[in-house]
């Protein structure tokens, strides 16, 4: 299994298929690379897929002193596995959380950017609880004590709910995604690892808009946790891109994408 090592942290991925095109995939929160198994199948035989274990996920791991992760640190991570897998130019797909690792990569890397797939990403608006993470003092003690002792905090959440001023999905995913000490542990160590992955919407447009990337966007019509509501500025900016809006939550997505991406691919072909 390939591994890139600096200091005492480490990068996993896997990789997939033997294409002649290079595609980074960065999966979303609660995932490993695995999960872009049936994607690589779909984008056979063009595509050869790097798919990366995103930090406290995986087989991937980030040092107390490499926390939180830094820009800096991420481009030396993807700059070693561009020069152990021979890579010049490549595209770019990432999943919900994975899009702060996308967007970095296109910060660092968008003169060898060919394409770049955004599946409901993070990263574009910052949510809420990012930001909590970062503020210093009682606030994220408070953050911290929400992440590792939640029973409060989903009373409110399920109060919220019977009022029907949160909606249902919102609370299922939440409760999907802290239902035990190892999860909630996960969750409040992505939200502080990657708290300097931030961006200057303006800055990614710019970007976007003097390349030659071809933009890609998936959302799901009734995904509540990155709903193309939150995206639209982002979107109108841009000079150029494929926006796609599929019958889907949150959850589904990735999996409804390499569908849809196999039946579209299917009728090109044809």
């Amino acid at each position: 299994m390939p591994f890139i090592h600096i200091r005492s942290s480490k990068l996993h991925y896997r990789v997939m298929g033997n294409g002649h095109r290079a595609l980074l995939a960065f999966h979303g929160y609660g995932q490993e690379g695995h999960y872009y198994d049936t994607m690589a199948r779909t984008l056979q035989p063009e595509y050869k897929v790097f798919a990366i274990d995103l930090f406290f996920h995986g087989k991937s791991t980030l040092s107390k002193a490499d926390q939180p992760l830094s820009k800096k640190k991420l481009q030396a991570f993807i700059q070693a596995l561009l020069e152990q897998e021979e890579i010049g130019r490549f595209s770019v797909m990432a999943f919900s959380m994975g899009g702060k690792f996308a967007l970095t990569v296109l910060e660092k890397f968008h003169d060898r950017m060919q394409e770049l797939y955004l599946i409901a990403p993070d990263g574009i608006k910052t949510h809420l609880l990012y930001s909590l993470a970062t503020y210093p003092g009682w606030l994220q003690g408070l953050f911290k004590r929400i992440v590792l002792r939640p029973t409060r905090f989903f009373r409110t959440l399920s109060w919220l709910e019977q009022k029907r001023w949160v909606d249902p999905g919102l609370v299922k995913f939440a409760n999907w995604q802290m239902d035990s000490p190892q999860k909630r542990l996960r969750v409040y160590r992505s939200w502080t690892g990657f708290s300097n992955l931030t961006f200057d919407t303006r800055k990614i447009v710019w970007l976007l808009n003097q390349s030659n990337i071809e933009v890609n966007v998936f959302l799901g019509k009734y995904d509540q946790i990155i709903s193309q509501k939150r995206l639209q500025v982002f979107l109108n900016a841009l000079k150029r891109h494929n926006l796609v809006v599929l019958q889907t939550g949150h959850t589904n997505l990735l999996y409804t994408v390499a569908t849809w991406l196999r039946n579209h691919r299917s009728k090109t072909a044809n």
